[in-house]
């Protein structure tokens, strides 16, 4: 893969989000619960609009819709159906080491939510999915990544 798009700041992350999920009509989110939720819920924010889906790990009956509300974006109570997905969204705490995530089976799950024509895209943090060698055994679309620097003033 290559660099295509450089952005900066939470703001470029969700404008660049909004801009390469383009017209999908459905979301679905796939990630470490705990750690990847807010950040699928920061990013459904931005794409408030369509159908989006969290499932936890690969736990696909354990799936849950967004609803946006005044507050925030929240999950529903109800168990929800990530079928026929226009995007599929790897986030990268899949791939950190302590969740021991086969990628064969991340493709058995995609293959069956992701629509024919669907795209799989992936965001993650800090090269995480460079690091644990995600990018040679997915066919991501797209990889959204981003560096995170800070500073502690007092």
């Amino acid at each position: 893969m290559e660099d295509v798009n450089e952005w900066k700041g939470l703001n470029g992350q969700l404008v660049t989000f909004k801009k390469e999920v383009g017209d999908a009509e459905k979301i679905t989110f796939i990630g470490s619960p705990g750690v990847c939720t807010p950040f699928a819920e920061f990013l459904a924010y931005s794409v408030r609009d369509k159908e989006n889906h969290f499932i936890p790990l690969l736990d696909i009956d354990d799936c849950h819709e967004f609803e946006s509300k005044p507050y925030a974006m929240v999950l529903k109570d109800e168990v929800s159906d990530p079928h026929d997905s226009d995007v599929v969204v790897l986030l990268g705490g899949l791939s950190m080491p302590k969740y021991d995530v086969d990628t064969e089976d991340v493709k058995a799950l995609v293959n069956e939510i992701l629509k024919e024509d669907g795209q799989l895209m992936g965001v993650c943090f800090m090269d995480m999915f460079a690091k644990a060698g995600w990018l040679e055994k997915v066919d991501f679309d797209c990889v959204i990544d981003g560096t995170l620097i800070g500073v502690v003033k007092k």
